[in-house]
């Protein structure tokens, strides 16, 4: 891990007090790295029930500042609406990692020509799960999973075999589950357009734009 990958995190809501005796304290905990408001939308729907969530929001795949402050804002809006929406005391936090898009570009060097799916995008999804499970075991999460597989564009078995890498590595648990089976996908883009999220059309890196038509389905 490169010493801007290490420069990872500032926490971005305050830690909330459970009451003793709540029952959604016997739920395990789990990080979840997440692309993008729009993504984290179905996931967070379905691990809810089962784990304690804190989100953690590292994309320095994104090239353009005003982009990712877009996805950023969408992410924290979707956070925001969904806390005021639930009737237990656990609201799920922020943590944000440092987004600096040297360090995709410094781990990415060379293929740059690579097509989207390729060794490219398998060296930026291991970078994003990386620091997420460092910093998952470091602060005594139980598991550690990512948003990304609620995209149909993107490979889970691929997101797979870096997970369960990650997870023998760090001495945590990867939740295996593909979260865009079940409609998972579908039902992101319901929820996204009911909360009126901000849904990009490309994956975040400028070559990964190069192939985006603006009529295309949004990542």
């Amino acid at each position: 891990m490169s010493n801007m990958d290490k420069r990872i995190c500032e926490r971005e809501t305050e830690s909330v007090s459970l009451p003793q005796g709540d029952v959604h304290l016997a739920r395990p905990s789990v990080l979840l790295h997440s692309c993008c408001g729009p993504c984290s939308t179905a996931v967070i729907e379905r691990l809810a029930e089962r784990y304690r969530i804190v989100i953690f929001f590292y994309n320095p795949n994104i090239d353009d500042e005003e982009e990712y402050k877009r996805r950023l804002k969408a992410q924290e809006d979707f956070v925001k609406q969904y806390n005021a929406s639930i009737n237990y005391h656990e609201p799920i936090t922020i943590v944000r990692g440092n987004w600096n898009s040297k360090a995709f570009h410094e781990r990415s060097k060379g293929l740059e020509d690579e097509p989207e799916g390729g060794k490219r995008c398998r060296l930026c999804i291991e970078q994003r799960m990386e620091v997420t499970a460092e910093y998952a075991a470091m602060n005594g999460f139980e598991n550690f999973t990512t948003t990304l597989s609620v995209s149909p564009h993107k490979d889970y078995e691929m997101i797979l075999s870096i997970g369960r890498n990650l997870a023998a590595r760090f001495g945590i648990n990867f939740v295996n589950e593909d979260f865009k089976k079940k409609n998972g996908f579908l039902r992101s883009i319901e929820l996204s357009k009911a909360h009126e999220l901000y849904r990009q059309n490309y994956c975040g890196c400028n070559y990964s734009k190069r192939t985006v038509e603006p009529s295309e389905v949004p990542e």
